[in-house]
């Protein structure tokens, strides 16, 4: 069978389009004109039965970039004809419609995809489109010009039929002469009645001027998407952390089983979506620094934190847990988390549990299964955590035995036989309740209806299971961070390696992949944390804390030759080390410079200073604070140290670009520096000028291709919705590759991302994307309106459109205000934080609003405590309250 691949894609002169038979190569196509490309191929049909193809696509020699179609199929069996056309529509990542294909909207309306014969003649035209948002007792219809379509009878039209995502019919077109024109329509099966044609223009089917051999011919005709005019999808959600969910049977935390009663009060209020914090296991320390949910020991593992150990006892097992739910009833009465006592109490109640259940345990055929599934991941995280008690430490560079992970030795250690079968059995009787419970949770959820959104971290502990395992897909020596903005003026360090994103490419992300399928057993949605790190990182040396010392890798570098060329110069200490003076220490330190000067620093000839060797780090000074005696102005030497560390215009790159000398970045807000105050004005000039063009000119397309090499494999691997959190210092080139990739963005009030604006207004949202007036790392939405006054009059007044002095507290009518606005955005969704929602209200809302804040991400040690004031149950019987909320969930079409 000879096939004619006729691809519509509008291309301009240097783009190049290809074919990929079956996962092959893809093979360039010939241009036939700027609509259409072309294929021919030459099948045997009695030894080939059906092919998969797809389209890809090279612009001007640039990027590489697959069409999102992948279920393009023919089953040769089905044609009798010796030649057969083929005419396809570009599907693009971007297109609002497969946003409807996700999981979000398809978990509860699974497809047809099982492989039917095609019905109708075995020659003619099979129309296909796709339409993803159609009602239960809805189907596609077709009507078109002459016999074959019925000539546009809408009481009799040929009804398609759905076979995987599309929707297809054959017609017999042999009476009827082309061009025929046709639209598709929407008919209801219930009520056996026409409903609507498509909105847009009359499709059209043209004479293609390919001759057929021996006058057989069959045609294929993929029309893309229907097109129908509906309002677009509108829901809203809630966001909290499982840690911070309360109820009455919770033992100081909340837990996986507390999810369902948060299902019923988001169904009952006509949310339709509930968004976690990250839930895996952080359990480094055993002390509250672990309550940091994003330094995960373990990208798939559960935190065990989250486990309903009642639930694991059952009724068998109940007694035994009476001494242990006095002491729970003690910490659930806290008005926040005590990460230690609760991980502490439900560790004592697991080990009880798993010495009696341990047998029938290993016996079960499920738990069996979910073994086998899970063993890439699950064998090595259960005996890193034996071996992280055994050592007291996570940090596996200090064990005494395994310090490399060897699968074998784990293997070993895993054997029925082996001595340390409870201790490391135990993680693996974990982990198994923990699934049955989250997974029950939200099978829950999607059965009232709700769609479950997740989190994964951007990065991974450096003392983590997944470090251990393979170190090499990561930079171990060097931590990620962010870098400064309003929320954190220092920058951020988190202390995770950076990805080696060069070894992750070589088999296909493989780890990226295998975290998106752990993820999507539980959810339909997630939230990229720090999107921006697929385009490039912040990068921090290892010897800093601060994360202002970081810069973007990867970078196209600042050269020493670029310097000269610019007029600048090159003088190394002078731009690249600590500009220490005596007029910089009088500004840092004040009173406390001549101490400083006489304790910490070595003096120069030319009246400068270094600091001494004992200091020349962050680290160092850490270091030496940590373990001195205390003194009231230690913090404020100990950061005006850092200060110091941080007083450079340059920063040491690890680009080379041979023949041009030195190479490096700029530090971010180099022009903030006393070095930079203390610089020629016509050096400032300069270096202003190559500041500009560092951070938002050169950089653009270098991090575009970076994005595009992971993005859409990533995208590929998953069927969930994909949210990013976009938000800091974005590029760019971030908005555009977001959209064409239809990942949805984040927009925040009082995160503008226009130049120069004080405030972001929720009408002016895109429609992809998620609008919230406040995240876990901000104050909530009556804690940011305390926080500047003059900042709180000018947004009363502009945003607001109120007129005199702005109230000094958030009163509950300016916080249903501001409700009222991200409600009504024209944003897909809508999600707010629960103290947000509450916040409305004034006779159920917390009376300090410091105390609903979940994240300082300006302190590095903050506890991660935050927990609901009132309980689920009460949360249901709020009258007033619920019913504010269902009014404006139906008043703004997210009902």
């Amino acid at each position: 069978m000879k096939i004619q691949f006729l691809l519509r894609y509008h291309t301009q002169y240097g783009d190049n389009c290809y074919l990929s038979i079956d996962g092959a190569t893809p093979q360039p196509m010939t241009y036939l004109n700027e609509d259409f490309w072309v294929s021919e191929l030459d099948f045997d049909s009695k030894k080939v039965k059906s092919i998969q193809y797809q389209y890809h696509f090279q612009s001007k020699g640039q990027f590489f970039t697959s069409e999102w179609e992948t279920e393009r199929q023919i089953v040769l069996a089905d044609w009798k004809a010796r030649s057969l056309q083929v005419i396809d529509l570009w599907n693009p990542a971007g297109a609002l419609e497969n946003v409807f294909y996700t999981q979000v909207f398809q978990k509860n309306n699974p497809t047809d995809s099982a492989s039917k014969s095609i019905k109708g003649d075995a020659e003619g035209v099979l129309f296909k489109v796709k339409s993803p948002m159609l009602q239960p007792d809805e189907v596609i219809c077709l009507l078109g010009h002459g016999v074959g379509l019925r000539n546009w009878d809408s009481a009799a039209p040929l009804l398609l039929e759905p076979r995987g995502q599309w929707w297809q019919v054959r017609v017999d077109l042999s009476r009827d002469s082309l061009p025929l024109a046709y639209k598709y329509g929407i008919w209801n099966t219930k009520t056996n009645r026409f409903v609507a044609f498509e909105s847009h223009t009359n499709r059209t089917l043209y004479h293609t001027g390919v001759q057929a051999s021996e006058g057989q011919r069959g045609m294929i005709l993929h029309d893309g998407f229907a097109s129908f005019d509906r309002v677009k999808f509108k829901g809203a959600g809630v966001a909290i952390p499982v840690f911070s969910l309360r109820s009455q049977q919770s033992w100081g935390v909340g837990e996986f089983t507390d999810i369902p009663a948060l299902s019923t009060w988001s169904q009952s209020v006509g949310l339709k979506l509930i968004q976690l914090l990250p839930i895996n296991d952080t359990s480094a320390t055993h002390t509250w620094v672990d309550s940091y949910p994003y330094a995960s020991i373990s990208a798939f593992a559960l935190h065990p934190i989250y486990l309903n150990v009642e639930q694991v006892a059952g009724k068998a097992q109940a007694a035994m847990m009476k001494p242990y739910v006095k002491k729970a009833k003690v910490l659930n009465a806290l008005t926040v988390v005590d990460y230690e006592a609760v991980s502490q109490l439900k560790w004592g109640a697991v080990r009880e549990l798993y010495d009696v259940q341990k047998e029938a345990w290993a016996k079960d055929k499920n738990y069996l299964q979910y073994y086998e599934e899970n063993k890439h991941w699950l064998a090595p995280y259960a005996v890193f955590c034996w071996m992280r008690d055994h050592e007291g430490t996570s940090d596996f560079n200090q064990w005494a035995d395994h310090k490399i992970y060897d699968p074998k030795a784990v293997d070993a250690l895993l054997e029925p036989k082996s001595k340390h079968t409870d201790a490391i059995g135990v993680h693996l009787f974990v982990q198994w309740h923990l699934h049955l419970q989250l997974k029950a949770a939200t099978d829950d959820a999607h059965s009232k209806g709700l769609s479950m959104k997740g989190d994964i971290a951007i990065g991974i502990y450096r003392f983590s299971c997944d470090a251990w395992v393979a170190p090499d897909l990561y930079n171990m020596n060097k931590q990620a961070g962010a870098p400064p903005d309003d929320f954190a003026v220092k920058g951020q360090n988190w202390g995770f390696p950076t990805y080696n994103w060069e070894r992750m490419k070589e088999d296909g992300f493989a780890w990226w992949k295998q975290r998106f399928e752990q993820l999507s057993l539980y959810f339909d949605a997630f939230r990229i944390d720090h999107i921006l790190g697929f385009f490039r990182i912040w990068s921090i040396p290892m010897d800093a804390v601060e994360g202002i010392l970081g810069q973007f890798i990867p970078a196209i570098p600042i050269t020493e030759r670029e310097l000269y060329e610019k007029g600048i110069g090159f003088n190394y200490d002078r731009l690249c080390k600590p500009y220490i003076q005596d007029v910089v220490l009088n500004e840092v330190f004040g009173t406390d410079a001549i101490l400083v000067r006489d304790q910490y620093l070595d003096a120069h000839r030319d009246g400068g200073y270094t600091l001494k060797p004992a200091f020349d780090t962050q680290r160092k000074v850490e270091a030496y604070f940590a373990t001195k005696k205390p003194e009231s102005n230690d913090e404020k030497i100990k950061g005006g140290l850092y200060d110091l560390h941080s007083n450079v215009i340059l920063l040491d790159a690890d680009t080379k670009v041979e023949g041009h000398g030195w190479t490096g970045a700029f530090r971010l807000d180099m022009d903030k520096t006393l070095s930079f105050k203390y610089l020629e004005p016509s050096i400032q000039q300069r270096l202003k000028d190559l500041y500009v063009n560092y951070f938002y000119r050169r950089q653009d397309e270098f991090w575009e291709r970076e994005a595009l090499e992971k993005l859409p494999a990533m995208k590929r691997a998953t069927n969930m919705l994909i949210c990013g959190e976009d938000l800091g210092m974005v590029p760019d080139c971030v908005p555009g590759v977001m959209r064409d990739l239809g990942l949805l963005s984040l927009e925040i009030q009082r995160m503008p991302k226009g130049t120069g604006a004080a405030f972001f207004h929720p009408k002016d949202a895109p429609y992809l994307s998620v609008v919230t007036p406040s995240t876990h790392d901000m104050s909530t939405l009556r804690g940011w309106w305390e926080e500047d006054p003059k900042l709180t009059q000018r947004f009363f007044n502009e945003i607001l459109l109120q007129q005199g002095d702005a109230p000094f507290y958030c009163e509950p009518w300016i916080n249903r205000m501001l409700l009222e606005q991200h409600f009504h955005a024209p944003a897909m969704w809508s999600i707010f934080q629960l103290q947000d929602l509450m916040g409305m209200d004034g006779a159920i809302r917390r009376e300090n609003p410091q105390d609903e804040r979940i994240n300082v991400p300006a302190n590095p040690k903050h506890y991660w405590r935050y927990r609901m004031h009132m309980g689920l149950e009460d949360l249901q019987n709020q009258v007033n309250f619920n019913r504010e909320i269902r009014r404006m969930v139906m008043e703004s079409g997210r009902g």
